[in-house]
């Protein structure tokens, strides 16, 4: 079990976390599956389709599978953790600003519809709200203008983004259905945030057939 700032189950390897605890951590969890793809997540919209262990991780933003008892996971402390599930196909999907503007989540349900998917569900994990989420002004207008959605303002009305709300924006004019959670990773310490602490471990989402 990792110590602070890490404390107590972080699940990244890239965050400076001492890795034998991170591969302690990972092993306690207590999933139904035999094999969990993690990725080397880079901000970008790049997809990968898994269906068993790398020895390395893909670098990429999101990944999907279609094979069953093979979990995938994404790793946040602010982000959006997205699952996306159907019958044949899921996905897990990092969501961040970049990814909001890149379009990653519409890409991907586009993956998965080639795939076959069909009645797809999206998740959306803890992030960061959007009276927390501050931003310089040009970013606000910058992302805004893509994402009128997103734009928000902190509880001292300075520029602020909501990610959580223009994402469902996106999966609802996809037709998409979906559950949001509405905690905020800044302001509930039982998550780890990196807008809140800087050094700090990583939750994840992960998903299965």
């Amino acid at each position: 079990m990792s110590l602070a700032p890490y404390d107590s189950l972080n699940l990244a390897f890239h965050v400076g976390d001492n890795r034998g605890y991170v591969m302690e951590n990972r092993a306690s969890l207590s999933l139904p599956v035999s094999a969990i793809q993690f990725m080397n997540q880079t901000h970008g919209d790049e997809i990968a389709i898994v269906d068993a262990i790398s020895e390395i991780d893909p670098s990429c933003d999101a990944l999907i599978t279609t094979t069953p008892g093979f979990a995938v996971a994404v790793l946040v402390a602010d982000c959006i953790p997205l699952l996306l599930t159907s019958p044949n196909v899921v996905a897990a999907v990092h969501v961040g600003r970049k990814g909001l503007v890149n379009g990653i989540t519409l890409k991907v349900i586009a993956h998965m519809r080639a795939l076959g998917a069909t009645s797809i569900h999206a998740q959306l994990g803890a992030s960061i709200c959007g009276e927390c989420y501050e931003v310089p002004a040009d970013m606000a207008e910058e992302v805004s203008r893509i994402h009128p959605r997103a734009f928000s303002q902190t509880k001292v009305a300075t520029p602020a983004l909501d990610l959580p709300r223009a994402l469902i924006a996106d999966l609802t004019s996809a037709g998409i259905s979906y559950e949001a959670s509405s905690l905020c990773t800044f302001e509930n310490h039982n998550y780890f945030s990196y807008r809140r602490n800087s050094t700090t471990g990583r939750f994840a989402g992960i998903v299965w057939l």
